[in-house]
């Protein structure tokens, strides 16, 4: 199993931590008037916004930290760290096609919609099937009762991948909901945007752990 650089697992580690910072901070400069459980992040980052340069600044760091992650995520299969890697380009497009202040904006929805849709599908797209071969025995177990050496990695497996995805495309209907039936967009879309961005990390730690398994028992 080939191991993943350090400074990938800085760059999913701070996809999150820069995207809840930017829609706190984004908030504050917003002032009382604007509700988070209501409204959606786009309107942070919209023209005219006070906290505007603060989100906007945050989804291009975000972009470039998927895009970094995608290039060093070596055991992910390739379609899926090109997915992820367009995922992050649209985040930081949005800087360039910022929401209105009121109404809507085609380019914009457009955007989003192709960003959401790649790092929703990028989780089945990185499937990794596990490699041949078999450990050799350590002394503690029998070498028969060992898996096979260089299993593809939890988070890189047909299960937990498929579960993720779904739960994303979950995640963009009930946004869809929120959004035209129950007026909680904001809260619908911290949530999902939130789950993106974190399963880049949830990949590298797992691509991490298999690696030091892998070393232990070869």
């Amino acid at each position: 199993m080939r191991s993943v650089p350090r400074w990938v697992l800085f760059s999913s580690v701070s996809a999150p931590i820069l995207l809840v910072g930017g829609w706190a901070s984004s908030a504050v400069f917003q002032g009382p008037g604007y509700d988070p459980a209501s409204k959606t992040i786009s309107i942070l980052a919209s023209n005219g916004a006070d906290g505007y340069w603060v989100m906007t600044s945050a989804l291009i760091a975000l972009g470039a930290c998927h895009v970094v992650t995608a290039c060093g995520l070596r055991p992910a299969a390739y379609p899926g760290r090109l997915a992820l890697c367009g995922g992050g380009v649209s985040a930081m497009l949005l800087a360039a096609f910022p929401a209105p202040s009121s109404g809507g904006s085609l380019k914009h929805g457009a955007v989003v919609a192709v960003g959401f849709s790649l790092l929703a599908l990028w989780p089945v797209l990185a499937v990794r099937r596990a490699t041949l071969g078999r450990r050799r025995a350590t002394g503690r177990r029998p070498a028969e009762a060992l898996p096979p050496a260089g299993s593809a990695p939890w988070a890189l497996r047909p299960g937990p991948s498929l579960m993720a995805t779904t739960l994303m495309w979950l995640g963009g209907v009930w946004f869809l909901l929120a959004l035209f039936v129950h007026d909680t967009a904001g809260a619908a879309e911290r949530v999902l945007t939130f789950t993106q961005s974190l399963w880049p990390l949830v990949v590298v730690v797992s691509c991490v752990r298999q690696t030091t398994r892998d070393d232990e028992l070869t």
